[in-house]
């Protein structure tokens, strides 16, 4: 690899926000500031926008991402085609790509088109060229099985980003880049348990950092033990969608019985296919049902049901590509559950208009096997690690999904309240990866 002459750079491309951060030659980070309409961000949606422009003779596919993506999405009288959670396509070897408009697209491609812009900002803000970054990955992708998926996954991501104008990159545990991130901020050494939670992915290390560590040099020995599973703040979502939304979209509906003799039971044929609701639960598979044969099976599945209507405002949503509004709904949901005992859902766009309370309870029975799958992975570490809970000095959770209580439980139960932290919940896996790429470059010269 070519060492860059100039800040060391780190880039954390996540399922749902992806950031950037940088430092000097110190242990000082900075990260990348996106414009987002009037005001800035320093969290970049992962989202690709494509629609159709027509000029005078000619029509050409437009492509935007983070927050113009959205912007123009939301502007858009007639939809264009709206593509999230990229990152969680990466181990799939029968998914290779789409077509958008007539136009083949591999999933390269389109993790690339977002890549580029990243970098884009990136070198405004800088003022130079920006080729070389450190980048996160998850212990185990989304859809992984062993570790030959993760490979996979992880030279896919990697052609992307040389489609994207980097000429090298080297990838770190996301985890572990949070490890760094957290270690900035020590005067002491400490055997530390880092819970990264992201859209797709939960990832769990267990490692000794500090300037003690630093100062010797950092060995093998450090880092006892990484884990990770490919479900987090999506599978939550899920789970929303398949208990408050799809039975409002015809997912518990059936098709009417035309036998009218009494002795005949009632029709227990499902009005639509149940893989086009365990679609609706994935936003990365959502924009992929918008296509002519789902159109054709739902118009036929519509004339058949006891309840059109539903049906009527399934197509209605796929039909207008509302999966962001959903998706952010169903995000409010999850967030005002974290800060109440109960929240209304409510989802009003087209024909739907579906409002409901839900108890923070109620939804914490839709998540367990989930948070079941968590605390396994966690206490697996420590067993495989060697280390009692007892001898871990700190917890530190970062992501979206450490504010679900019950996942914070999980730690708090194991290792007590006092020594569970968060901070920089969106934001520490990039400034780590800096680190770790500063870290890095002074070694090397």
């Amino acid at each position: 690899m070519t060492t860059s002459i100039g800040p060391s750079l780190g880039i954390d491309f996540g399922t749902t926000n992806s950031s950037i951060a940088f430092t000097h030659g110190d242990s000082e980070v900075e990260l990348i500031s996106f414009p987002a309409g009037t005001a800035t961000t320093e969290s970049f949606r992962s989202v690709l926008y494509l629609e159709q422009q027509r000029h005078a003779s000619r029509t050409q596919i437009k492509g935007f991402t983070g927050p113009q993506a959205i912007e123009h999405y939301l502007r858009a009288e007639h939809k264009g085609r709206l593509i999230q959670s990229l990152k969680s396509y990466l181990t799939s070897r029968t998914l290779t790509g789409t077509e958008v408009f007539g136009r083949r697209y591999t999933i390269e491609d389109l993790i690339a088109r977002i890549l580029t812009d990243l970098r884009l900002s990136a070198e405004r803000q800088l003022g130079r060229p920006v080729r070389h970054a450190t980048v996160g990955r998850p212990v185990r992708f989304v859809g992984a099985e062993n570790a030959e998926d993760d490979d996979f996954a992880v030279q896919r991501l990697r052609q992307a980003f040389v489609h994207a104008g980097f000429e090298s990159v080297e990838f770190e545990m996301e985890p572990i880049a949070a490890a760094y991130a957290y270690e900035s901020t020590l005067d002491h050494d400490e055997l530390i348990l880092i819970g990264d939670f992201g859209g797709g992915t939960s990832d769990f290390s267990l490692l000794h950092v500090g300037p003690g560590v630093r100062a010797r040099g950092r060995t093998a020995k450090d880092l006892l033990g990484n884990s990770g599973l490919g479900l987090a703040g999506d599978s939550f979502d899920a789970r929303i969608v398949r208990k408050l939304v799809s039975p409002a979209l015809g997912s518990d509906s059936f098709e009417r019985s035309y036998a009218q003799a009494r002795d005949r039971p009632a029709s227990i044929i499902p009005a639509a296919p149940a893989w086009i609701y365990a679609n609706l639960e994935r936003w990365h598979y959502l924009s992929f049902l918008k296509t002519r044969n789902v159109a054709e099976i739902l118009k036929s599945a519509r004339a058949r049901a006891q309840e059109p209507e539903k049906i009527e405002a399934l197509i209605n949503l796929i039909e207008e590509d509302l999966g962001y509004q959903l998706h952010q709904a169903v995000q409010r949901l999850k967030v005002d559950l974290s800060h109440h005992e109960s929240a209304e859902f409510r989802f009003r766009d087209g024909s739907m208009d579906l409002v409901a309370t839900v108890e923070r309870t109620e939804f914490e029975g839709w998540i367990a096997e989930d948070l079941q799958s968590i605390e396994r992975c966690v206490d697996t570490l420590l067993a495989t690690s060697n280390i009692p809970a007892g001898e871990v000095d700190r917890v530190f959770l970062t992501g979206g999904t450490s504010f679900v209580p019950a996942v914070r439980r999980i730690f708090e139960s194991r290792f007590t309240a006092s020594r569970v932290r968060t901070g920089n919940e969106f934001t520490s896996v990039a400034r780590g990866l800096a680190l770790r790429a500063e870290e890095v470059r002074l070694t090397r010269k």
